[in-house]
């Protein structure tokens, strides 16, 4: 049984003759009413009791009625469905974020541009540190994440550059620096400084250490925190000093400062990244909006 033979008995049901059915079909009497005796020799009963006037249905035929009336709207409604999401229009998305990429105007933008795009998606969010993500990516967990590219290894991922800001320096409010518009990180060097650790944050962790370095010192450090709004916390009750993303400013965490460094430049990227092999359009739909966001950064694959 076919679809148009579906079809073909709901016309002759409502118009009641195999004539005007046959019109509205756009075909001929004759072949309507073949394909009617088909369908009837294949379910095995008369539908129709052909009358004079047209066509009347056999109670054999009010059940078929009842049973299939809303099949060609249902069929439709799951092709309408189907190309939808063939289009990237409806399903899931489940995306992946670092703590401090969040705070990076380019990820809620984003973020923000695709739902607008396509409100039809069901997206999750899902925050951890980039080797995580990464990890979580290659096993099907994610489907794109918002990380920091230097600490990953890339290998099987397709990563596109959003971003490269600066490092800053987090001091607590009430730090003999405070109130400088930048700070020279080498009369930093006897503070104790409040980092995440490298396991759980490799990217940040390096990026603070070797900018010491790089002035001359090696960090003391202090209280590690496994989050970098932590670490800002633990600023702010003055456990010590932190260099984090300039993004990070946007926190606006009562008892910290923030300062530009004055000696040595250090930056640190954002990157999002997906499996190359993923070729579903949810998938390339978000990479678009990456691209549309940061047109100009580097892409790399592994």
């Amino acid at each position: 049984m076919e679809l148009r033979h579906i079809r073909y008995f709901l016309a002759v049901a409502e118009a009641r003759n195999f004539t005007r059915a046959a019109q509205r079909l756009g075909i001929g009497q004759p072949p309507l009413s073949q394909q009617i005796r088909d369908l009837e020799d294949e379910i095995g009963v008369r539908l129709f009791h052909r009358i004079p006037q047209g066509a009347e249905l056999t109670e054999a035929g009010h059940a078929f009625l009842a049973g299939v009336r809303t099949l060609p709207d249902q069929v439709q409604a799951a092709v309408h469905g189907a190309q939808r999401a063939g289009r990237g229009e409806t399903g899931a998305l489940r995306v992946g974020f670092t703590g401090s990429a969040a705070f990076n105007p380019v990820v809620p933008g984003i973020i923000r541009a695709y739902r607008r795009a396509y409100p039809d998606v069901e997206l999750s969010l899902q925050e951890g540190n980039s080797l995580d993500l990464v990890t979580a990516l290659r096993d099907d967990l994610l489907d794109a994440a918002f990380l920091r590219p230097e600490s990953v290894e890339i290998e099987g991922l397709q990563l596109r550059e959003l971003d490269d800001e600066a490092m800053v320096v987090a001091l607590p409010s009430a730090h003999r620096l405070a109130g400088a518009a930048s700070v020279r990180l080498a009369d930093l060097a006897t503070e104790a400084f409040v980092l995440t650790p490298r396991n759980l944050g490799p990217t940040l962790f390096d990026a603070a250490v070797t900018a010491c370095r790089e002035v001359g010192f090696e960090p003391q450090l202090g209280q590690s925190a496994p989050q970098i709004a932590s670490v800002l916390a633990l600023v702010a009750a003055e456990l010590g000093v932190s260099l984090v993303p300039a993004s990070m400013r946007k926190a606006a965490i009562q008892g910290v400062t923030y300062c530009d460094l004055a000696d040595v430049r250090r930056s640190v990227r954002i990157a999002i990244a997906c499996r190359r092999t993923d070729l579903s359009p949810a998938v390339r739909h978000f990479y678009a909006e990456a691209r549309a966001q940061a047109p100009s950064p580097a892409v790399r694959a592994g």
